[in-house]
């Protein structure tokens, strides 16, 4: 990932003054200090990838609608607030040239674009593909040889169950063709993020990164476990903190 951690992922860019996953947000993000933004992909009628985490307009634009029931003429002109709207991924990618982007396909139809929005933006060394479904996931990162991912919700719990049982020897199995896993540090209640987790994770030559975290102190805690790197919608808090421990 071309530099050592702890990492900080800021997620959706940084919303303070911006609207969630926009070309503006991924600025005050960056302009924090950190390389890294977590972001989410959609499509739109065209077949472009759209920079969106929900899959409708609703929470974001109070608009019923679907993101791939509209063009991305059409996404261009919808009104985010402070002067933003939807965006391309292949704007942020060409937009941010130096920045490193953690992107989560949320649906099939997306696929596709994506590959195609990463690979025109020779962004290939760059960004890391994750996905909730272990399907998209896999279909992604085959139309992107050697590219970085992360472990979908399936394998994470494939690799919770084998540590469950005692055999730490699949756990690392399952581990070693990823990069990353990104997870919650609770599930249900339950904590997941272990000292146990992170050793093994560590053994497969992979990281830990933990969302969605906003407290400080909870982000001391999380770091002096070992963990490698923070999804957090505080990229500003996160980096002075970091910037302090060093």
């Amino acid at each position: 990932m071309h530099s050592p951690p702890p990492r900080i992922l800021a997620h959706r860019g940084l919303a303070l003054d911006a609207p969630e996953n926009t070309l503006l947000a991924f600025a005050k993000a960056l302009a924090t200090g950190t390389p890294f933004i977590e972001t989410d992909v959609h499509e739109s009628a065209d077949g472009v990838a759209i920079v969106s985490h929900d899959d409708s307009l609703a929470r974001v634009a109070g608009r019923s609608v679907r993101v791939n029931q509209l063009t991305v003429a059409e996404l261009h002109r919808i009104d985010l607030g402070h002067g933003q709207a939807f965006a391309t991924l292949a704007e942020a990618l060409d937009g941010f040239p130096d920045a490193r982007f953690n992107i989560d396909v949320k649906s099939s139809g997306a696929i596709q674009p994506t590959i195609d929005a990463i690979r025109s933006a020779n962004a290939l060394d760059r960004v890391l593909v994750t996905s909730f479904s272990g399907a998209r996931r896999r279909a992604t990162v085959d139309g992107l040889p050697s590219v970085a991912t992360s472990t979908s919700f399936g394998e994470m719990l494939a690799v919770l169950s084998a540590l469950r049982a005692g055999f730490r020897k699949r756990a690392r199995g399952i581990l070693r063709k990823f990069d990353a896993v990104q997870l919650p540090e609770r599930w249900n209640g339950v904590r997941i993020v272990t000292p146990t987790l992170i050793d093994v994770v560590h053994a497969a030559q992979a990281e830990v990164h933990v969302w969605t975290v906003n407290d400080p102190d909870e982000m001391i805690r999380l770091l002096n476990m070992g963990v490698d790197g923070i999804v957090t919608d505080r990229a500003d808090l996160a980096v002075e903190l970091i910037r302090g421990r060093a």
